[in-house]
């Protein structure tokens, strides 16, 4: 979890993967915050011993890209991401990997949107032929895809502890039935303009997490704004649309792989035990990087050196 020190900038808070900084002194964007992505790797609520090199810069230039993609339907916080040397504010020290972004009053919902059934959802359909509380037909199988879309909220949990799955009434609870409300269409919005861009590209997006919250100054101001990360490896399941077949575990340019050998006797792992995962072998970290590599260069059509 150890943060690196930026002359000017005070750490603040590390997640599983991003460290947050707030300016030492004023800042001329105002009420900003410096956003790094690490290369830390998490999974099954542990933060791995064993980083991903260069994972951080996929996620954060993911992101970016994401956000343009998505700009004219939900405004993003990121205020820039140009390194210091070209004139931007993001340090040298963390080019690349970093972004300047508002301030943002965060919304205490996960919103997630679901394509696809797999994971948490799939273990929950299975139990009670739902998610979420929205009923879905009989039959399905690891992998189906959903007859449209559907939004499945989290309740956030404390760093190590496991998202729970609520459903829509409980996000009117949090939030009040208005912005719950244009939480889901906001979700939804973005699942289905992100799904149609990545499936051009070969790419089926299984279900994707956002975070959104309010602006507390700038352009935007009062409104719901979309923050952290987007639509990167970390936060969704990417599935080569040519390997697609219901029915199984799908080949994935995420994670996942990842999960598979923690799980596997190959990591001599128990995952019930309270026993922290072990380090991830040589090749398990270079097959990993290579997906995240992967995802970036099939989605954006551009290469990225790491």
């Amino acid at each position: 979890m150890t943060a690196v020190d930026i002359p000017g900038w005070t750490h603040t808070y590390s997640g599983k993967v991003r460290d947050l900084y707030v300016p030492a002194a004023a800042h001329p964007d105002g009420d900003v915050v410096l956003v790094v992505a690490s290369d830390r790797i998490s999974a099954y609520d542990h933060v791995l011993a064993t980083p991903v090199p260069g994972k951080g810069v996929v996620l954060t230039q993911l992101s970016l890209w994401w956000f343009d993609q998505l700009a004219d339907l939900v405004p993003h916080h990121v205020v820039t991401a140009t390194p210091e040397r070209d004139g931007g504010g993001v340090p040298d020290v963390v080019a690349g990997r970093a972004m300047v972004c508002r301030r943002l009053a965060m919304v205490p919902v996960e919103c997630v949107a679901r394509g696809y059934l797999t994971g948490s959802g799939l273990a929950e359909y299975g139990a009670s032929g739902e998610v979420c509380g929205v009923p879905l037909p009989a039959g399905l199988v690891d992998g189906s895809r959903l007859e449209a879309p559907i939004f499945t909220p989290a309740a956030k949990a404390d760093l190590g502890e496991h998202d729970e799955n609520i459903t829509f009434d409980a996000v009117v609870e949090r939030v009040g039935a208005q912005d719950a409300e244009r939480l889901r269409d906001l979700t939804l919005a973005v699942y289905a303009r992100a799904e149609g861009i990545a499936r051009e590209r070969g790419v089926l997006l299984a279900d994707t997490k956002l975070e959104f919250g309010r602006a507390l100054e700038g352009p935007h101001t009062g409104a719901l704004v979309l923050g952290d990360e987007v639509l990167t490896p970390d936060s969704s399941r990417f599935w080569p649309l040519d390997g697609w077949e219901p029915g199984r575990a799908q080949p994935s340019f995420d994670k996942q792989y990842v999960r598979d050998w923690l799980t596997s006797p190959a990591s001599g792992w128990d995952r019930a035990s309270d026993a922290p995962p072990p380090p991830l072998p040589d090749d398990v970290v270079e097959r990993t990087q290579a997906r995240y590599l992967e995802a970036f260069e099939r989605l954006t059509g551009r290469t990225l050196a790491l």
